[in-house]
């Protein structure tokens, strides 16, 4: 009997993170962002370590309230310190706001852990603004 080798799961799981072409004009979502789970102190760190590193350190961040437990005021990311900030309306849109002083905001469409596979998946190219394939 053979048995087949398989490689080790990755030790941190990949960024699930589809990001808007770059674009002259203002967008009013950047990309989305599938999180996979509700932990913001553990997907949060995640996020900001896969960014494009164009976009510089982003200091603070602005989560729908209502869709994330409450957590701390400030946490810390690659040895430095992020302000973290709820919108407590319950319209907030299912977004994170991010901002990095001198560089920029950007706003991304969560998408909810618990989304089934290929709904995440059309609801991140539509954020993206890009079809499977990567074109506009």
């Amino acid at each position: 009997m053979t048995t087949a080798l398989q490689p080790p799961p990755p030790s941190h799981p990949v960024l699930r993170l589809r990001l808007a072409p770059r674009a002259d004009l203002p967008r009013p979502i950047d990309g989305a962002w599938w999180p996979r789970s509700y932990d913001l102190l553990v997907e949060l760190p995640r996020l900001l370590a896969g960014l494009p590193r164009e976009w510089g350190h982003v200091t603070s961040v602005t989560v729908n309230g209502a869709a994330w437990p409450a957590t701390a005021g400030r946490i810390l990311v690659s040895n430095q310190v992020v302000r973290l900030r709820r919108n407590p309306a319950e319209s907030a849109p299912p977004t994170v706001v991010l901002l990095a002083p001198g560089q920029g905001r950007w706003d991304l469409l969560v998408v909810p852990p618990d989304t089934a596979e290929q709904a995440a998946r059309a609801l991140m190219a539509t954020a993206a603004g890009t079809l499977e394939g990567g074109r506009p």
